[in-house]
C-alpha cells in the first residue's frame, strides 16, 4: 500500500513544502492538496518548490476541475512540471466543488469531465486532441506520463470512473462504502471492456493519531460536513431512497442545514455540528497507531492501494511521523 498527504495550500507555502518534505522522509509517496483558487494559494506554482525539494515524491490535486482552467493549459501545467522534474505528477480530477461554488459557478456535468480527463491526459502525454473544435498539440512534450484519478460517489460518477479514469479517489475511509463503491468502479470498468485491475484505488481520510478520541473527533468532524455536501448533492439528484446510493450515506445529513466554503475543510467549521460521532470514527481514522494498521489491512483487503491521510487538524507533524515510524512500515 503506498501513503499520500493532502494538504490545504495555506500561507506560508514554504510550510507545505516543509510538510511535503517531512512525509517524504516518512516514507509517504504522494503529496496532494486542494484546488481551490479562491481559498487557498495556487498549488501548480507550489508542486514545483515540493518537487524540487523531493526526490521521488508524486504531487497533484485532490481535487482539480475542467471549468477553473482551460484544459490545454492544465495539460501544459502538468507536462511542464513533468519534463522539468521527471513524469512526477498526478491528475486528481472531479466535477468541481469550492473551486466552482465560491466563484458563482456550478460544478461540471459529468459528461465535460469525461471529455476533458481525455483531452488532458491525451496533451499532457504529447498526443492531439480536439478542444472546443480545435485541434491541438503540445510539440514540445517527449515522454509525458500524466495519470488521471477520478474522485466520485454517486453511480453516474463511479461508472464514469470506472470506463476513463487510470485512479480513483474516494473521499472517506469506511469499509463498508469503500467495498460498495471499489465493486462499482470496477464493474464499469469490465463493461467497459477495461481491465478491473488496472484502476488504482486511493481512500483519502483525516488520520489523528492518539488516546484522545473526544479530541481526535472534534479535529477532525469537519470532514463530515465536507462528504455531506456532496451527499446532499446526491440526494437532490437520486432521491433519498433510490437505492442507488447507500442509506449509510444518506442518512447523518437529514439535519445538515447548510454550507459555508469560507470554513471548508478546517477544524473551526460551524457547519459541521450535525456530524455524529459514529460518522467521523467511521469516514476518518482515529485513535493509537494499531487502530489505523488495523482498518488499513481491511481496506488493503478491499483492494485499496493508497491512503492518503489529510492533515488538516492540529497534530500535522505528529501524525506524519507516527505514520511513518509505526503504521506505514506495517503495511508495506
Amino acid at each position: 500500500m503506498d501513503f499520500g498527504l493532502v494538504l490545504q495550500t495555506d500561507p506560508p507555502a514554504s510550510a507545505v513544502v516543509g510538510l511535503m518534505r517531512r512525509a517524504e522522509r516518512n516514507g509517504f509517496r504522494y503529496g496532494w492538496t486542494f484546488d481551490s483558487a479562491v481559498l487557498w494559494q495556487e498549488p501548480f506554482v507550489i508542486y514545483s518548490r515540493i518537487l524540487e525539494h523531493t526526490t521521488k515524491m508524486t504531487v497533484g490535486p485532490m481535487v482539480t476541475n475542467p471549468g477553473t482552467r482551460t484544459w490545454e493549459v492544465t495539460a501544459s501545467t502538468f507536462a511542464t512540471l513533468n519534463d522539468m522534474y521527471g513524469n512526477r505528477t498526478v491528475c486528481g480530477i472531479g466535477r468541481g466543488d469550492s473551486a466552482m461554488r465560491v466563484a458563482g459557478r456550478k460544478p461540471n456535468t459529468l459528461a465535460r469531465l469525461g471529455e476533458a480527463m481525455d483531452v488532458i491526459r491525451d496533451l499532457a502525454e504529447g498526443r492531439e486532441a480536439d478542444v472546443d473544435g480545435q485541434r491541438l498539440r503540445l510539440p514540445w512534450v517527449k515522454n509525458g506520463k500524466l495519470p488521471i484519478w477520478m474522485a466520485a460517489y454517486g453511480p453516474k460518477a463511479l461508472a464514469l470512473a470506472g470506463e476513463k479514469a487510470d485512479g480513483f479517489i474516494l473521499q472517506l475511509a469506511d469499509p463498508f462504502l469503500t467495498e460498495w463503491m471499489v465493486k462499482a468502479v470496477r464493474t464499469a470498468a469490465a463493461d467497459a471492456g477495461r481491465d478491473p485491475a488496472s484502476i488504482t484505488i486511493c481512500v483519502a481520510a483525516p488520520a489523528y493519531v492518539g488516546d484522545d478520541l473526544a479530541h481526535a473527533r472534534e479535529q477532525c468532524r469537519w470532514f463530515g460536513g465536507m462528504v455531506g455536501n456532496h451527499v446532499a448533492d446526491l440526494v437532490s439528484r437520486y432521491g433519498e431512497h433510490s437505492g442507488l446510493v447507500p442509506e449509510a450515506l444518506t442518512e447523518y445529513i437529514k439535519a445538515r442545514q447548510g454550507y459555508d466554503y469560507s470554513h471548508h475543510g478546517r477544524t473551526d467549521n460551524p457547519d459541521t455540528a450535525f456530524v455524529p460521532d459514529e460518522i467521523v470514527d467511521r469516514f476518518c481514522l482515529l485513535g493509537p497507531p494499531q487502530a489505523h494498521i488495523d482498518k488499513l489491512k481491511a481496506l488493503r483487503e478491499l483492494g485499496v492501494d493508497q491512503f492518503a491521510l489529510y492533515a488538516m487538524h492540529d497534530a500535522r507533524e505528529a501524525a506524519i511521523d507516527a505514520y511513518g515510524q509505526q503504521v506505514i512500515p506495517a503495511l508495506r
